[in-house]
């Protein structure tokens, strides 16, 4: 099986710049990722966030479509329940459209940013909104033109978007195979290969798309030696916060999860997962991948990067698709 290799750039603002500079790094980003040959490009949501730039993910893809040629573009992805599924269709329904059998429509459970920016997004909502569930599966009618109302999400494409859920859970796995879409097991949140592994399965055992896949995000450091690119991931743990209400929220570190919840009103816990980091020299992130894909059957994988220098990542990236030709695809 060959193995296709995709970027989810978050747009992390490095030291020194300002917003603008990142966005533009984040185009180039994608330029460079066409010119590699990686199979699509994914830019993320998050809200309210001093060192992440990406915000609005259908105005990013929008522009960085007319700055590239051919490579896939994604949402990685619109943090629906803050949204109007019949907006979000007619969205990536306008970027299809602009660029023809390109566009995907990546979907996320989190709310993207601690509960202040929840609560701008969402204060003209009427209560109680929605459930994130009963969103979803509207968004796949409209897409996939399936509406079981009058209105259709125009202008039309002449295809649809490829619709994919990202998480990190069992349940969304099995939320993914049973509405026939795509899934992205979110490993750089969840790291413990037994969750994989029972996700993998689930998502076959439920699947009634056969044209929808199961990728895999893992982190990704690729450097000159081992020890070079585990200096970029100091951290190889997150914590989940487990709301009394059932939600749950991924962050990155405790001191985020500390941050988010005091503006909490509801009892909470937290949760410590490791994270899925793969890092090395090209030869030892190219056999790491290599056996992933082997045992789990997965073609695709996307890959995050998050080094706080431009140079570096750019770097990482030329050697990980250097592991692509010669430990994964020839291997």
């Amino acid at each position: 099986m060959t193995i296709r290799f995709s970027i989810l750039d978050q747009s992390i603002i490095n030291p020194g710049e300002n917003p603008s500079e990142t966005l533009q790094n984040t185009v180039e980003l994608a330029q460079l990722a066409e010119q590699l040959g990686f199979h699509r490009f994914w830019v993320a949501e998050h809200h309210n966030s001093d060192e992440i730039a990406g915000a609005a993910p259908e105005v990013l893809l929008g522009y960085i479509a007319a700055k590239t040629n051919s490579i896939k573009l994604a949402s990685g992805g619109v943090m629906l329940q803050h949204y109007s599924p019949y907006k979000v269709a007619e969205q990536f329904h306008v970027l299809e459209n602009l660029a023809p059998g390109r566009i995907s429509l990546g979907v996320g459970k989190a709310p993207g940013g601690f509960q202040p920016a929840t609560d701008a997004l969402q204060k003209d909502f009427a209560k109680p909104v929605r459930t994130f569930d009963a969103k979803l599966e509207e968004l796949v009618e409209l897409i996939s033109h399936k509406s079981t109302t009058t209105i259709e999400a125009k202008p039309l494409p002449e295809t649809n978007p490829e619709i994919f859920l990202l998480g990190g859970s069992v349940a969304s796995a099995k939320q993914a195979a049973e509405l026939g879409i795509s899934f992205v097991f979110a490993y750089f949140i969840n790291g413990e290969e037994s969750v994989l592994k029972e996700a993998r399965v689930t998502f076959d055992q439920f699947q009634i798309n056969q044209d929808a896949s199961f990728q895999l995000a893992p982190i990704v450091v690729v450097a000159e030696t081992k020890s070079a690119a585990d200096r970029h991931i100091p951290e190889r743990e997150s914590i989940k916060v487990e709301l009394a209400d059932g939600r749950r929220v991924n962050l990155g570190s405790r001191e985020q999860a500390e941050a988010y919840v005091k503006d909490i009103d509801q009892s909470y816990r937290f949760i410590t997962q490791r994270i899925g980091a793969i890092t090395g020299t090209k030869q030892e992130v190219g056999g790491e991948i290599k056996r992933l894909s082997e045992k789990y059957n997965i073609q695709d994988f996307v890959i995050l990067t998050p080094i706080k220098s431009t140079e570096i990542k750019r770097y990482s990236y030329q050697l990980l698709s250097e592991s692509i030709k010669e430990e994964v695809v020839h291997g």
